[in-house]
């Protein structure tokens, strides 16, 4: 397979080339068109093609030098999509057949931007909007582009370097940026339980408590706290606070020496990891079964194996990524996030150069660790690290109607939805600290951890109302913000879904095109046509009972049958899970036929233990 290049005209077939540099390296400093896209992340370029596809002229700025967002740096489309069944238009019959694997994705967005004709304008960011009362006239934007890592610059390099105007703008973006410019008003942070009535709301209990010193000085307060663990803020349960959950990076990882690339720690300093080395004192200390303790280490680092890449493993006390930097991020300054961003990326190398170097890490783990390095051919013009952070939420619009618990929980009704959601509460912690417990013995404890209704949530999919991706009229009349949309920080835990914003995405796309058309705000479009155009391009705007019963169905009859000509097509469609092919194929012909795929789901529901007994057929 070719390797997607990091340059804006190489992304694209020669016939394009010439078409592509005019618009994306205009000389011209002023650009206009009916539809400009901030934000080139799967929902952006949804977005954009609907607009496209609707009648309109459109172009996408992105900051960064690559589209596809998170998709494009580990996560798969069908990933975070509780129920296919739910989802129609575009995000049914593009997105999710796209590749599995980030640098597949991100070329394969490439060209479907190519294909529409979609020109994208790279390494340029907001610098700031001007209004005419309550409608958007330019985006001016400023060059910064990101660094060999991806890291996004914290001061421009040239001001004033182009300017859009649109009719109708949409920030795709998952920082909401031009919702900020414009003055449109919106919540970072946690609301009260009280606030919206939200019994999850606010701040939670205490998880993951260890008895582990927190002191510099073990023993001794005045000492000062360990790196990587705060003083407790003591606000009471249920309260509102400034932070927000964990982020990360979903990154992959190798031994092979022709992908590796070593983490190398940048600024390591020891002392920044002590936390760690108590941590592995104790885990060392309390697990005796050694398999059960290496689990526990692989927790810490890599994290969670999470369909190929590796993510955040939210029971543990300590794992690949810092905790209470996310909430600096969240409305901050390109400057604030260019360095939490890095410091994600330090933490990452510092923590794996300490778990192969410190005498308190089990010598085979420690060997372990060593081998391990940042995998090159899924992010090969960033040194192996992922493009993009796992920035799971920012800013919140406060838009006319405002998503909460209640929604989620199906207990309110909506005329004007235009999309479904469903995934359960999916909060990562919020923040590591000092903690007694019950009996007054102090230790180190994470808060704002909770999972409630797992991925299906309540099962039944709720929806999303238009007025929630638009803002108050008297704010802006020509924005859509399908990402950053209005919801409280208990919704937008379940509702944060890449499917998710892909399907408002398309809404935003037909909403745009619908203003423009009519000559109106996009408040003032018309609900109900909006929503029979959405119908037609194949959204799914409610779930009904037969609805529910096809998707019954559908798992009923195995929704993960299939056939894979090659052990490449499985390894593509099925990372992490490479090895099973052999098992499968059981006539070794080097594919898998539906009916060896069959009969494997059969073995598979006769033992439970399926992977406990064919990893040991591997040992054999």
């Amino acid at each position: 397979m070719t390797q997607f290049a990091a340059s804006p005209v190489k992304r694209f077939t020669l016939p394009l080339l010439a078409w592509f540099a005019s618009l994306t390296h205009a000389a011209e400093p002023t650009q206009r068109v009916d539809v400009c896209v901030y934000g080139a992340t799967p929902s952006g370029i949804v977005a954009a093609v609907t607009a496209k596809q609707e009648g309109c002229s459109v172009l996408i700025v992105e900051p960064s030098r690559w589209v596809g967002g998170i998709l494009g740096a580990g996560i798969k489309p069908l990933q975070d999509c509780a129920e296919p069944a739910a989802v129609g238009g575009l995000t049914a019959t593009r997105v999710f057949k796209l590749g599995k694997k980030p640098n597949v994705l991100r070329k394969d967005f490439a060209d479907w931007l190519a294909e529409e004709k979609i020109p994208v304008i790279y390494e340029q960011r907001v610098q700031r909007v001007e209004k005419a009362g309550a409608s958007i006239t330019k985006l001016v934007l400023e060059l910064a582009p990101p660094d060999k890592h991806g890291i996004p610059a914290p001061t421009a390099t040239k001001k004033d370097v182009r300017v859009i105007e649109a009719k109708v703008f949409i920030d795709a973006s998952y920082e909401g940026d031009v919702m900020a410019a414009v003055g449109v008003k919106y919540a970072v942070g946690r609301e009260s339980a009280e606030t919206y009535h939200e019994e999850l709301a606010g701040v939670g209990p205490t998880t993951n408590w260890t008895p582990i010193d927190p002191y510099v000085v073990a023993g001794d307060p005045k000492s000062g706290l360990l790196p990587w663990v705060e003083a407790d803020h003591s606000l009471p349960k249920g309260a509102a606070d400034d932070y927000t959950q964990a982020y990360n990076f979903r990154f992959y990882v190798t031994r092979d020496p022709q992908k590796r690339v070593p983490f190398e720690p940048a600024n390591y300093n020891a002392q920044e990891f002590e936390l760690v080395g108590r941590y592995v004192e104790h885990l060392v200390r309390t697990i005796d079964d050694t398999a059960k303790l290496t689990k526990r280490l692989r927790d810490i680092f890599p994290g969670w194996l999470n369909s190929g890449e590796y993510n955040y493993k939210r029971d543990s006390l300590i794992t690949m990524a810092p905790l209470g930097l996310s909430r600096f991020y969240q409305d901050g300054t390109w400057e604030a996030r260019s360095k939490v961003w890095r410091q994600h990326q330090d933490y990452l190398r510092g923590l794996h150069h300490f778990l192969s170097t410190d005498a308190r890490v089990p010598e085979a783990f420690r060997n372990e660790t060593a081998e391990l390095g940042l995998d090159q051919t899924m992010h090969a013009d960033t040194e192996g690290w992922p493009n993009q952070l796992y920035v799971r939420l920012t800013r919140r619009m406060k838009g006319p109607y405002i998503l909460t618990l209640a929604d989620v929980w199906n207990q309110t009704k909506a005329e004007d939805g235009v999309g479904l959601a469903l995934y359960g509460v999916d909060i990562y912690p919020v923040r590591r600290y000092v903690v007694a417990n019950e009996s007054g013995q102090i230790g180190v404890a994470t808060e704002g951890n909770m999972f409630v209704g797992g991925s299906q949530g309540t099962g039944h999919p709720y929806p999303i109302p238009y007025r929630a991706i638009t803002p108050k009229a008297d704010e802006c009349t020509n924005l859509l913000v399908p990402v950053c949309f209005s919801a409280s920080y208990i919704a937008y835990a379940s509702a944060r879904m890449e499917p998710v914003f892909c399907v408002l995405g398309e809404s935003a796309g037909v909403a745009a095109a619908q203003a423009i058309h009519a000559n109106t705000s996009v408040q003032n479009v018309d609900a109900a046509q909006l929503r029979r155009r959405l119908l037609e391009r194949g959204q799914i705007l409610e779930w009904t009972d037969e609805l529910a019963q096809q998707a019954k169905q559908h798992r009923k009859t195995g929704i993960e049958t299939g056939e894979w000509a090659s052990q490449q097509a499985w390894n593509d469609a099925k990372p992490g899970w490479e090895w099973l092919f052999p098992f499968i194929d059981t006539n070794k012909d080097g594919k898998i036929a539906l009916t060896e795929h069959t009969a494997f789901q059969d073995y598979k529901k006769q033992h439970p233990d399926w992977q406990k007994r064919l990893r040991e057929e591997l040992k054999k």
